[in-house]
């Protein structure tokens, strides 16, 4: 497999302007595309930051209820399709369940060449989030059939549970891509954490998180994009910015067959 160019779009978002920060984000993402980027990451819920405050107006919804069908998942499937790349990040999401009930849901996407390939609803809810917020029911990893690997696909929060991405690992992901909103002060945490998901997993990571001010809390940056090993091929500051690295799969392999971690479990211990 071929190595694969890779970039984090580090972007300020506009409190609950879906519009605008669209627009910005696909400004970004082509500038990222220009520069020799094959993979896309958005931050988390990219389009809207938390916008509890109009979660009737803009969570994505539709009335065929399928995901290709949303707003914001079509205008990225457009682009997508343009520049025969992957995109991958989160949206709010407005679901009807059968009984009528109405839920919202941090949505994670992945787009692959004008596809949805497909989507992570996630699990672990964070602060306000467990009041607005229903949590998925699955952790799978996503296929992308033009590039034949996986994505294993957490949503912020996430990063902090080593069960996800060793579950998301054992599944068959290739890479792990996070997608997050991390706030300051925990920028030693994010960094520590981000690197170790790599490391013992031994498989490649994109962390890609947001900067700026949003009602509770500011966001410190430092999107990462680091490889089988935990060494860091990309790092962003704290300003707005894409950063591209490149990432091989194929790594995986030659390093599990010099430190075997994860067929040296020892799994009748935990």
């Amino acid at each position: 497999m071929a190595p694969i160019n890779v970039s984090c779009i580090q972007m300020d978002i506009k409190q609950c302007s879906k519009e605008e920060n669209i627009e910005k984000a696909l400004i970004m993402a082509k500038n990222a595309v220009i520069s020799g980027a094959r993979m896309i990451v958005f931050p988390e819920v990219f389009s809207t930051g938390f916008c509890y405050k109009d979660l009737e107006s803009i969570g994505e919804t539709s009335e065929s209820k399928r995901v290709e069908d949303y707003y914001t998942i079509k205008r990225l499937m457009q682009f997508s399709k343009m520049y025969d790349c992957v995109l991958i990040g989160s949206i709010i999401e407005k679901r009807i369940d059968t009984t009528n009930n109405i839920k919202y849901y941090n949505l994670g996407f992945c787009i692959e060449s004008g596809n949805l390939a497909g989507i992570y609803r996630k699990t672990h809810l964070y602060g306000m989030e467990k009041k607005h917020f229903s949590r998925g029911e699955e952790i799978l990893p996503i296929k992308l059939d033009k590039l034949n690997i996986k994505i294993g696909l957490q949503i912020c929060f996430e990063l902090r549970f080593p069960e996800i991405s060793r579950k998301l690992t054992i599944a068959g992901a290739d890479i792990l891509v996070t997608v997050a909103e991390f706030a300051n002060p925990k920028a030693t945490q994010w960094n520590a954490l981000a690197a170790a998901r790599a490391i013992e997993n031994q498989i490649p990571h994109i962390a890609c998180n947001r900067v700026g001010v949003a009602p509770f809390a500011s966001y410190f940056g430092k999107s990462l994009i680091i490889n089988a090993w935990g060494n860091i091929k990309a790092e962003a500051g704290q300003d707005e910015c894409f950063i591209t690295g490149e990432i091989d799969p194929d790594e995986t392999k030659r390093i599990r067959c010099k430190v075997s971690i994860i067929n040296d479990r020892q799994l009748d211990l935990y």
